[in-house]
């Protein structure tokens, strides 16, 4: 099995593969597939259900939460059965997360089964002389294959005959168009996309028809080496997961450290203050504070944060559904909003993926054509002044010749065929002339079709007025070549070799715009006997008519997505299977390329080191002629400098980056299915822009998610601290029996129905006006960064607020336990109704924003607020009914929760939380 089989003779390849233009026997090719194995791609050990299911359990907030319901479980048995609650809503919520993970992590393991679904089925080979078709998993290196139109080519073969033949290899090299294929040698350097002597696995042929020597199989095809890239890259979490991670381990750090505290104290208590109890007394207390320093760390999980993220992420998904971008993976709606580097594809992301002619150049005269892509629109213009087509002889004549000479045909919406004849199609569709109306007209009566060899093609058509006319197109030194006369002025003039310099230099000036450059050229022609021609009076002296330049262009919306990313600080980077010198033309359109930046082509960066290569990254805009390793390199190096990837692309040599960054993002219009298995997001319309609007999604489902952790934040851990100072007074104050402001069924009322509807309504909030203004945020950066000294600020207030007036109830006006304890519930539960209003905003408080703006929250705080002033009344969790009294104490305490402004506190650097 050669390695640069390429790089040889066919004899000697045929040799050194031991085989003959015959092919092999069927008792060698038995032999074979037990030496080299199978054609197909093999997949690593996979990772089965179960362990994909248990994996979830593996997060730190999942096993806080694990740990807080075994302990109400055992509060239940022990002191308290209305812990069972507590525990079955955990254990729901622990639940409904490991069963959305799983989802996402058993579809994002279905890559290679979509890899292997692109392999071909059967292949036509040479078998002991004779043609026969076989399963293409039997093919082995030294069988010959035969090849046509429409087959998808089983493996990696060096062609030996070659007939006409063009392949698409976009799905895995990602060049825009067919490549034409010829019986030569290359380099052994040459890159894949260059290797015009050979086809590859899962491409397939569009035209002509060929024989070829299978030189690699299975995984060691280049479609194999993908696959294995795809296998061996390993998913990384998510922004939004190592941010959770963080914090969870941060939180559970702070509540055991309070928990631990509290219970030392109490047996500091027990131990010293009274050590004149007895034994049993002391083992009942110690019991006690044990039993409560638990109960303290479980009231201070924020049991309602995993669902509300989750929730939240599902709904920022379909939100970003509606705009065409459509969410595989949850947490990578969020990844967006982080994102400061996108790596686009620019075939059919940031250009339309359709062949567009821009210029023609006739008569002297340069005429640009708008429109883009395959809609008929457009116009004419001659120095930025539109001209009618029809009116201009030899424009006319121009655009006749270029369609009738031509196999592609139009729809008025899609090109079937040559995407460059359907440019051409389409721009005399533009001007009026429709090709069904010109070939009733112009009957075509011979062809001569066109070859790599011959670089042109001719069609002979016969007038309306019944004269005989050749029609060439093709490059444009050989049709000068061939052409004796030009058309100036609606008069054919003889062509000086003056005016053929000036259509050669305006040739290089439109090549250098990164424009494909075609000459057209016709021949009025003799009547015959027979009615054929032969080709070489056909295409000779012929009259030169124009060139046409095309490209396929720019999104009409990619310009300006590029100006907002540039806005929202996010750097945009192209990196194609396309030419160098087209990329850059288009990068510089676009203003992705601005002076100062740098662009490489892939054989360029074979040749940097790691070192010199992490210097050059952050300059570099634009990546040419690239492979699937050079795609995972620029990625990796990106990451390594600290950056939020994000992925395009649409051929499965791009699934392996798609893989490796941030976020995958596939082409649900181009895209093959391995790479929208391998993505995190899939673009309904291929649409560069709509990456950009799913950026700014992404960043207001963060901003929501910093808001509703904030709140749940706040509104837990004052509980704790309320609920642990009262548990250490009782001691000291000499109470017989413990004394707190809240019972565990108020707290986890607090936790999951006040806490729980404003929270999940806070994920809805709409976006700030300044969102896609602001630079990408630090990847560094706490999910509470800036906010602790109003948090700190929230557990004084709230301390005061629900302490204060408890021990005033049950303390100075002697009212009964359960009655203080509903003054405590009921101010508690509306302080954090109204300090949800101060959570929406970083800098503005609740009185700078509307209240109407989130009509979500504002229906879950009323709804709220009646459910809680109906509690008292129906005597729900222990509580009392409160008379008006109660309540002109109650309510003026809550109103404190809209006092603490974010913008007095937001940024205090009291303590960095991350």
């Amino acid at each position: 099995m050669s390695t640069e089989y390429y790089a040889v003779g066919k004899e000697k390849l045929l040799e050194s593969l031991k085989s003959t233009d015959a092919g092999l026997s069927s008792e060698e090719a038995e032999r074979r597939l037990q030496e080299f194995g199978p054609n197909e791609l093999i997949e690593k050990k996979k990772i089965s259900p179960l362990q994909i299911f248990f994996g979830q359990f593996k997060d730190i907030f999942v096993i806080m939460l694990l740990i807080a319901m075994a302990i109400s479980i055992v509060i239940a048995f022990t002191r308290d059965a209305g812990e069972f609650v507590d525990a079955a809503t955990i254990g729901a919520i622990i639940f409904l997360n490991a069963v959305v993970g799983f989802v996402q992590e058993y579809r994002s393991e279905k890559a290679m089964e979509a890899m292997k679904q692109l392999t071909a089925p059967k292949a036509r080979v040479l078998r002991d002389g004779t043609e026969k078709l076989i399963p293409s998993r039997e093919i082995v290196p030294g069988d010959i294959i035969l090849l046509e139109a429409g087959d998808r080519v089983p493996a990696d073969a060096r062609l030996l005959e070659v007939v006409d033949m063009k392949t698409d290899e976009a799905v895995l090299t990602g060049e825009s168009t067919a490549v034409a294929k010829k019986d030569v040698v290359v380099d052994a350097k040459t890159a894949v996309a260059d290797r015009k002597n050979s086809v590859f696995m899962a491409t397939h042929l569009t035209y002509g028809r060929g024989k070829a020597v299978i030189a690699s199989t299975g995984m060691k095809t280049e479609f194999g080496k993908v696959a294995e890239l795809v296998q061996a890259v390993e998913q990384t979490e998510t922004p939004l997961k190592q941010k959770l991670t963080s914090f969870a381990k941060k939180l559970g750090i702070i509540i055991i450290l309070v928990s631990t505290v509290i219970f030392f104290l109490e047996l500091y208590e027990i131990f010293v203050v009274d050590a004149g109890a007895n034994l049993e007394m002391a083992v009942s207390d110690i019991i006690n504070a044990f039993e409560t320093a638990i109960a303290l760390a479980v009231s201070a999980v924020p049991e309602g944060l995993p669902a509300v993220v989750t929730v939240s992420l599902a709904l920022g998904a379909r939100e970003l559904a509606k705009r065409k971008a459509l969410i595989r993976r949850l947490s990578s709606a969020e990844t967006l909003g982080a994102t400061d580097i996108i790596c686009s594809d620019k075939t059919g992301t940031l250009t339309k993926g359709e062949m567009t002619v821009r210029k023609i150049y006739v008569n002297d005269k340069m005429i640009n054509v708008t429109g883009a892509g395959y809609e008929p629109k457009g116009e004419f213009l001659v120095n930025d002044v539109p001209i009618d087509p029809k009116k201009d002889v030899n424009l006319t004549l121009f655009l006749r010749a270029a369609t009738l000479c031509s196999n592609a045909s139009y729809d008025g919406t899609k090109v079937l065929g040559d995407t460059t004849e359907g440019a051409l199609i389409v721009a005399a569709a533009k001007a009026g002339m429709k090709k069904p109306e010109l070939e009733k007209d112009y009957l075509r009566i011979q062809e001569v079709p066109f070859t790599s060899e011959r670089k042109r093609m001719t069609t002979v058509h016969t007038s309306p007025d019944g004269e005989n006319f050749s029609y060439v197109k093709g490059a444009v030194e050989l049709l000068l070549e061939r052409s004796g006369h030009i058309i100036q002025d609606g008069k054919v003039i003889k062509l000086s070799k003056e005016k053929k310099e000036q259509v050669l230099k305006t040739n290089e000036d439109m090549a250098n715009q990164a424009l494909r450059v075609l000459a057209v050229a016709y021949k009025e022609l003799p009547k015959t006997k027979t009615g054929e021609y032969d080709e070489e009076s056909l295409e000779r002296d012929l009259v030169f008519v124009g060139l046409a330049g095309m490209i396929d262009p720019p999104r009409d919306q990619a310009k300006s997505a590029n100006e907002m990313c540039r806005k929202a600080g996010i750097k945009t980077v192209m990196i194609t299977g396309d030419h160098k010198l087209t990329a850059v033309a288009i990068a510089k359109e676009l203003t992705i390329m601005n002076e100062g930046d740098l662009a490489f082509t892939g054989a360029e960066l074979d040749k940097m080191g790691d070192a010199e290569f992490d210097k050059i990254v952050e300059k570099a805009v634009v990546y040419a002629r690239v492979s699937p390793e050079h795609k995972l390199r620029i990625v990796k190096a990106l990451k390594d400098n600290g950056h939020i990837v994000a992925m395009t692309g649409d051929g499965v040599n791009d699934a392996p980056a798609l893989k490796q960054a941030d976020i995958g993002i596939a082409m649900g219009i181009t895209g093959t299915d391995v790479t929208r298995e391998a993505a995190d997001m899939v673009l309904a319309d291929d649409n560069f822009a709509t990456i950009v609007t799913a950026v700014e999604g992404g960043r207001a489902i963060y901003d929501n998610i910093r808001k509703f952790s904030f709140f749940l934040l706040r509104s837990n851990f004052d509980e704790l601290l309320v609920i642990g100072v009262f548990a250490l007074l009782g001691p000291f104050m000499g109470w017989e029996q413990m004394i707190l402001p809240l019972t565990p069924a108020m707290i986890l009322w607090i936790n999951l129905v006040t806490d729980g509807g404003p929270a999940l309504a806070l994920s809805m909030d709409p976006p700030q006006e300044d969102l896609m203004s602001r630079k990408p945020r630090d990847p560094n950066e706490g999910i509470l960064h800036g906010r602790f000294a109003s948090i700190l600020a929230t557990f004084v207030t709230q301390f005061l607020g629900t302490g204060v007036l408890f021990a005033i109830a049950y303390f100075v006006w002697g009212r009964s336990l359960a009655e203080a304890q509903t003054m405590a519930f009921v101010q508690a539960t509306m302080q954090e109704l109204l300090i949800v209003w101060n959570c929406r905003s970083e800098t503005k408080s609740a009185f700078r924003l509307s209240f109407t703006s989130n009509k979500f929250l504002l229906v879950a705080v009323v709804v709220s607020a009646i459910l809680t002033i109906l509690v008292p009344s129906t005597g729900l969790l222990g509580t009392t009914p409160l008379n008006l009294e109660d309540w002109a104490l109650v309510l003026p305490i809550s109103f404190s929760g809209l006092l603490i402004m974010p913008e007095v506190f937001y940024n205090r650097k009291v303590w960095r939380w991350r």
